[in-house]
């Protein structure tokens, strides 16, 4: 299983702990706060589907899409990477800016913005790099 595989998977899980973490403390209302389940529940989605489910997709596909060609087998290297650390980056952003954001009543919306920008681009690089690997018949 190549390196970068493991990178995706194993912040994969970290994110789906850190997301069911924070979806047991919004319905069990642990943090009595009015405001904490509303500040939190975008996290906790965005943890889940992209922290958790988008990342499993992309380092099991990376690792497991048909070869490229002989001298790189899974395409760019340094764009597989570059995708990695764009999207992670981006889910802290967005785990940080979002409660922010609720609480201080939209100043940190540039953050959400960039998280957002790191993400798209993470995807575009993910399909720039795995688009040539699927190949007809």
């Amino acid at each position: 299983m190549p390196k970068l595989t493991r990178w995706f998977i194993k912040s994969g899980f970290i994110c789906l702990i850190t997301a069911l973490s924070i979806g047991v403390i919004i319905k069990s209302q642990i943090i009595q706060i009015a405001s904490f389940s509303s500040a939190a529940t975008p996290v906790y989605f965005h943890l889940f589907m992209v922290g958790w489910v988008t990342q499993l997709i992309f380092g099991v596909s990376y690792w497991m899409f048909p070869r490229f060609s002989r001298d790189k087998p899974r395409g760019s290297l340094l764009l597989g990477w570059s995708c990695f650390w764009l999207l992670n980056v981006g889910l802290f952003l967005r785990m940080i800016g979002e409660p922010l954001n609720h609480t201080y009543q939209n100043k940190f919306g540039w953050m959400l913005l960039i998280s957002a920008v790191l993400q798209w681009l993470a995807g575009m690089f993910y399909i720039f790099n795995t688009w040539l690997r699927i190949k007809g018949d």
